[in-house]
């Protein structure tokens, strides 16, 4: 069976969710943020879509999230858990 792959927007709505269960709520990831994940190579291109834009794994959503988590939680004043 293939990998499911995401979209950079499905790929934030993700870490947003995993960031929110740890946070109350209280944080998001962007679009933008996963652009800049992949371009400080935090998240690895899976693939490109029909328009030939980035895919990413699962597996390689959750490592950038967790990568960059504390840093961008201690920028908007939430302590890292």
């Amino acid at each position: 069976m293939a990998e499911q792959l995401y979209t950079g927007t499905e790929a934030a709505q993700l870490a947003t969710r995993w960031r929110r269960a740890l946070t109350a709520n209280a944080a998001a990831v962007t679009l933008s943020a996963i652009c800049k994940w992949r371009e400080r190579g935090h998240l690895q291109v899976a693939g490109l879509d029909e328009h030939d834009r980035p895919l990413y794994a699962l597996d390689a959503i959750a490592r950038a999230e967790k990568a960059t988590r504390s840093r961008a939680l201690r920028l908007v004043g939430i302590g890292a858990h």
